[in-house]
């Protein structure tokens, strides 16, 4: 199977979904959101097929939008408020928070 992870490396719940991803023998393609940031496009075509509203896939500490169309243009902008792990499969996109939500999708 093949996997997708927008990965921190710095992050504990994101290091642990990619351990879970690799435990469960996934072909991982690791994508450092930080350093190769998702276009907005990409970001909205994520959350729809996981059924997530942008404005709940923001990091709490992020600026506060008003809409979800804005919630991805601030996302766009700056990655560092895209919540992270998102893990993408043939199965499906979840937001691995907690990390065993990887399971969902395997």
């Amino acid at each position: 199977m093949k996997a997708t992870i927008w990965h921190n490396p710095r992050c504990s719940k994101s290091r642990q979904a990619l351990a879970l991803l690799t435990e469960a023998g996934a072909e991982v393609e690791i994508i450092d959101y930080l350093k190769q940031p998702p276009a907005r496009e990409e970001l909205a075509r994520l959350y729809a097929r996981g059924g997530l509203l942008p404005r709940d896939a923001m990091r709490k500490d992020a600026p506060a939008a008003a809409s979800d169309e804005e919630a991805l243009d601030i996302m766009a902008a700056d990655p560092a408020t895209i919540e992270r792990p998102l893990v993408e499969t043939d199965k499906g996109v979840v937001l691995a928070r907690p990390p065993e939500r990887v399971h969902d999708i395997l």
